[in-house]
């Protein structure tokens, strides 16, 4: 955006920005306007608010709109593909039926949110639950129960982890900025990550699945398949396949923790090319060409048909990657008019206790922001 002063008050710009959550509320629940819909139209009449240049709207808004599709829809695109080869090979219902073996049909929700705690911790929180999610549909289709009782419990342990552990962003930034022992915030992580992950998502999970009861009707890979599954895979493979872009990823966040505390030098050319491969789209890129192979051509489902398999995957993901994409937009206009700086300097001056005016501050910037990872980077002050 060319240079560009913002005039308006603090206290305007609040206004605007609650006005702008109103209507969009008031647009997808009163009217039932499609969220992609609505967010655009709200993006634009806050943009419009706020005073951002009229010649500089659109840029702001598609900017930021590509931006976060940059970082999503090859995620969520490769991840779709990587679930629905799970799922149409059997694999998931095979390692759903492990799982329930394991700990019961009562604790198949506590089960996901252990298994997504420890998968949590090398992998962030959008890829390790696009990885997850095959076996949770899995889960809730089998034991045709609530989605929310299966699908919290993982992403709960999956956001802990990525708040609180290294080497996810937030921790590992937390450390550079306050001189940090890195052994001591990973013991501490690790030791309170446990009781959040139990606390926010599996028991809360309960209540929130007798509110909400609807089971799973479809699913973001599209509808499960009727046909009969011959020689579906054995759950070490569909574990295999699954660790493997966590391994990759794991490998990069290594790699960047070290060089973090400059252990290793990332100038040097054989980081580089190291690091690679554990870029989360390439290592998931890499676990769909593996998977195609194990879960597709071994079983028999090679060319046209393995095509096909590949592309339903993908039309169920379209409103989710283009939902992003424009939740992206609004929070792109909200920064960029201004609103994220008002918010943290308004709540900076309230008088709350440091701590607690620490944690309001970045909820509003990570709301604003509209990533996690983005609004944990370092603001000069």
């Amino acid at each position: 955006m060319d240079q560009w002063t913002q005039t308006l008050a603090a206290g305007a710009l609040l206004a605007i920005a609650g006005g702008a959550v109103v209507l969009l509320l008031i647009l997808v629940i009163r009217f039932n306007v499609h969220a992609f819909l609505a967010l655009t139209i709200v993006s634009l009449a806050t943009a419009f608010a706020t005073g951002i240049p009229t010649d500089q709207i659109v840029p702001t808004a598609v900017g930021a709109f590509g931006k976060t599709l940059g970082s999503v829809a090859l995620l969520v695109g490769f991840g779709a593909m990587l679930g629905k080869l799970v799922e149409h090979s059997g694999g998931a219902q095979v390692l759903a039926e492990r799982m329930i073996s394991m700990f019961g049909e009562a604790r198949a929700p506590f089960a996901l949110g252990l298994a997504s705690l420890f998968m949590g911790f090398p992998i962030f929180f959008d890829a390790g639950l696009v990885v997850m999610l095959p076996i949770i549909f899995a889960v809730a289709r089998r034991l045709d129960g609530p989605v929310l009782a299966y699908g919290l419990p993982a992403a709960a342990a999956f956001s802990v982890m990525h708040v609180f552990v290294p080497p996810h962003p937030g921790p590992v930034t937390a450390i550079e900025l306050f001189g940090s022992n890195p052994g001591l915030v990973l013991a501490t992580g690790i030791v309170i990550a446990f009781p959040l992950s139990y606390l926010s998502g599996y028991l809360w999970s309960k209540v929130a699945a007798r509110h909400f009861p609807f089971g799973v009707t479809g699913g973001l890979f599209g509808e499960p398949d009727n046909d009969a599954i011959t020689h579906p895979p054995q759950a070490s493979t569909v574990i295999y396949l699954l660790l493997l872009p966590l391994i990759l990823i794991f490998g990069n966040t290594s790699l960047q923790f070290a060089a973090s505390l400059g252990w290793v030098s990332p100038e040097v050319e054989w980081y580089k090319v190291l690091t690679l491969p554990g870029n989360t789209p390439i290592a998931l890129l890499i676990s769909v060409l593996v998977a195609s192979y194990v879960l597709g051509w071994r079983r028999g489902e090679q060319g046209t048909a393995l095509e096909k398999i590949l592309d339903k995957s993908l039309g169920p993901i379209c409103a989710v990657v283009l939902i992003t994409g424009a939740g992206g937009m609004f929070g792109g206009v909200l920064q960029a008019s201004g609103i994220g700086a008002a918010l943290a300097s308004s709540l900076s001056n309230i008088g709350l206790p440091l701590i607690a005016a620490s944690y309001l501050v970045a909820v509003m910037v990570r709301l604003a922001q509209g990533s996690a990872t983005v609004a944990r980077s370092p603001r000069p002050a």
